[in-house]
């Protein structure tokens, strides 16, 4: 797959990371002279040290031939206009980071995936953590819905129980789903007789957001 990527901070980085090490093409664009630098000194791909907004240097990357273009620098209007430049030469996938949320209506309406201020999300995701080891991450979706996993020890509600048995008792409510369970190396498909156990790591959705509720109902006998 070939891949633009615009910006080489820190969450540019981690995606050049990914994306080399899974050998695909990589062609990064970054302004700021020290870290296009270091970019092209740590990762096996072609960086220009130009501004991404110049449509001429964007065809010096084959901005026609991409197959995705990903936007990660702190500035909306920059990653705005490239992903514009993008949409005119046909980009198949378009993605940003957004700092500002008054500003993720405007990319959604231009059919951009958008990863909404990571920075903010990071913060959110340390603090809930700080309130509940058991949390191994939070992945944000679209409408407010987040999925997340939870580790049940052995005060868990859920320990014991079958689904079934969570919904009737209101441990699981009907805004979330149990996708998926991990359990001594394998992963089980939970059906409505599926119970839980100690050790278990419980993948849930929740179409109204992770609260911290939920993490004290499942927790807590």
């Amino acid at each position: 797959m070939n891949l633009i990527i615009i910006g080489a901070g820190r969450i540019g980085r981690r995606i050049i990371e990914l994306a080399t090490s899974d050998h695909h093409d990589v062609v990064v664009i970054e302004d700021d002279e020290q870290a296009a630098r270091e970019a092209a000194k740590d990762f096996e791909c072609r960086v220009l040290h130009e501004k991404p907004t110049n449509d001429e240097v964007l065809k010096q990357a084959a901005i026609a031939e991409v197959d995705v273009l990903i936007t990660t620098t702190n500035d909306d209007t920059v990653n705005l206009t490239t992903i514009l430049i993008g949409r005119q030469y046909g980009v198949p996938r378009l993605i940003s980071s957004v700092s500002d949320p008054d500003h993720i209506e405007l990319f959604r309406n231009l059919t951009v995936d958008v990863i909404a201020d990571p920075h903010r999300l990071l913060g959110e995701y340390l603090y809930r953590n700080a309130l509940e080891p058991s949390m191994k991450g939070i992945i944000q979706l679209r409408g407010g819905a987040e999925l997340t996993e939870i580790k049940l020890d052995k005060h868990s509600s859920l320990v014991g129980k079958t689904i079934v048995d969570a919904l009737e008792s209101e441990i699981i409510t009907n805004h979330e789903i149990i996708v998926a369970i991990y359990r001594k190396g394998g992963v089980i498909i939970p059906r409505g007789d599926t119970q839980f156990e100690i050790g278990d790591g419980v993948t849930i959705l929740s179409k109204k957001g992770i609260s911290n509720g939920i993490f004290r109902t499942v927790q807590r006998q």
